[in-house]
């Protein structure tokens, strides 16, 4: 924690993350020097609707519109087409050098700075979707007749697959792994949703690398050629973050591992030549959103990349960057100790529409634990799968019925709008979540009389 509130403070980043950050310090009574520095040149906009409402939404969400949030209101320089390409971190202050070769001196910097799409060498012929620019082309290009071929099935390659083909595009999705989204939920999860495609109108292809990407379409690792008018690469993301190296030690997908607050931790590999920084410095440097690898009170370790954590961590991180909240790192058994409140906690969510149907995912789901699925998958009703973790040590003894008892990791809602709400306040609790298996699975039972 700084030992004093700083008098300036730069957020790296004009999204949504970058703007939260900026309500919830002036909100919290930072009256000093704030500046912020974004890329694309607009105010900041929401970017789930690109993909979601491709063609019905032409205009971005701005999130001035959306959330009342202002930058032009909340900070004292906003330079939204003047990005940083460097930081220095001392124990005195952060300076980061911008694109205009300015630089920026302040008490402490929040990166903010999002995340880019992912694109192999040689895709370059590929389209990608990640700025409302993007989505402007995608939205010109696409139209009855049109070939389109998206490499990857994971949110966003399914969500652009059922939009262009109810436009009455010819929709090919080439997905290397087994199912859509196996990434994501796990090969049996996504194993169902794999009809969802040919009911939209989309022909799936899986267990299939695409090796070239050309002009005129795809070809895969097997030689097999995909003609396409259009090919998007839907292959994920990483974090914006390639400026930091040299400057602060990145993890394995380019973030920056933070705290509980959303300081960063300074842990650093013996090969990165960003070394380690001091103590003092470290309290200068907190992340939020894609690129901050935040610690969890009940999942641990959870990477950016959720849209809810753009929304609801820089609440956090502005309370505790200007010593709101006492030990606001510590863990909750610990504050327990010291009769200091909880903290309010919120799950990783993740919400999609594709190919007609709406997912909601609760948590971090992981391929090593075991899936009890709420509903028949296969009967086209709305179900849901808990993801349980199947290690024995940790799961409670049975119930005085001799019911399974087991932690929940994460739980995927399809199609199941009104239990959104009761998901999400047992997923948001400060303690894992722990159900009766023989009732969870049973729709007949109401999800709250499951919980242990």
């Amino acid at each position: 924690m700084p030992s004093s509130s700083p008098r300036s403070i730069t957020i790296v980043g004009a999204g949504l993350a970058g703007a939260q950050t900026a309500a919830g310090l002036r909100a919290h009574g930072f009256a000093g020097r704030l500046t912020v520095l974004g890329a694309e040149g607009v105010p900041p906009y929401d970017r789930p609707p690109l993909s979601k409402e491709l063609l019905t939404r032409t205009e971005p969400l701005w999130i001035s519109d959306d959330l009342g949030v202002d930058l032009s209101v909340l900070a004292d320089d906003v330079r939204l087409d003047d990005p940083a390409t460097r930081l220095t971190v001392t124990r005195e202050n952060v300076a980061t050098t911008v694109a205009s070769s300015d630089t920026i001196v302040s008490d402490a910097v929040v990166l903010a700075c999002g995340a880019q799409p992912v694109l192999p060498p040689g895709w370059e012929a590929a389209s990608v979707l990640h700025t409302y620019r993007d989505a402007e082309a995608l939205r010109a290009a696409i139209g009855p007749g049109v070939r389109v071929v998206v490499v990857g099935a994971g949110w966003i390659g399914a969500e652009v697959a059922g939009v262009a083909a109810g436009a009455g595009a010819e929709v090919t999705v080439v997905e290397a792994g087994a199912s859509p989204l196996e990434r994501q939920l796990g090969g049996t999860v996504g194993a169902h949703l794999a009809p969802w495609f040919a009911a939209a109108g989309v022909r799936l292809v899986t267990g299939v690398p695409v090796e070239k990407v050309s002009d005129d379409g795809v070809r895969t690792a097997a030689g097999e050629h995909f003609a396409a008018d259009l090919v998007l690469a839907a292959v994920g993301a990483r974090p914006a973050s390639d400026w930091l190296r040299g400057s602060l030690p990145l993890d394995a997908r380019g973030g920056l591992r933070v705290n509980r607050a959303g300081r960063f931790l300074g842990l650093s590999t013996p090969s990165d030549p960003a070394g380690r920084l001091h103590a003092d410095a470290l309290n200068r440097v907190w992340a939020v959103g894609d690129i901050a690898t935040r610690d969890h009170p009940v999942f641990g370790p959870v990477p950016g990349g959720h849209w809810s954590a753009a929304l609801h961590d820089p609440e956090q991180t502005a309370r505790a960057l200007l010593g709101v909240d006492e030990r606001p790192a510590d863990a909750e058994e610990v504050r327990a100790r010291l009769g200091l409140a909880p903290l309010r906690s919120q799950a990783p969510y993740v919400f999609s529409r594709q190919l007609g149907h709406d997912l909601a995912l609760f948590g971090v789901p992981s391929p090593f634990e075991e899936v009890a699925f709420r509903g028949d998958p296969a009967g086209g009703e709305r179900w849901a799968a808990f993801y349980v973790e199947h290690r024995m040590h940790r799961n409670p003894p049975p119930t005085g019925q001799g019911h399974h008892v087991a932690r929940v990791r994460a739980v995927l809602l399809a199609d199941s709008p009104r239990e959104v709400g009761q998901v999400r306040k047992l997923m948001n609790r400060p303690e894992p979540l722990v159900v009766d298996l023989d009732k969870v699975v049973d729709p007949s039972v109401r999800l709250r009389d499951a919980v242990v």
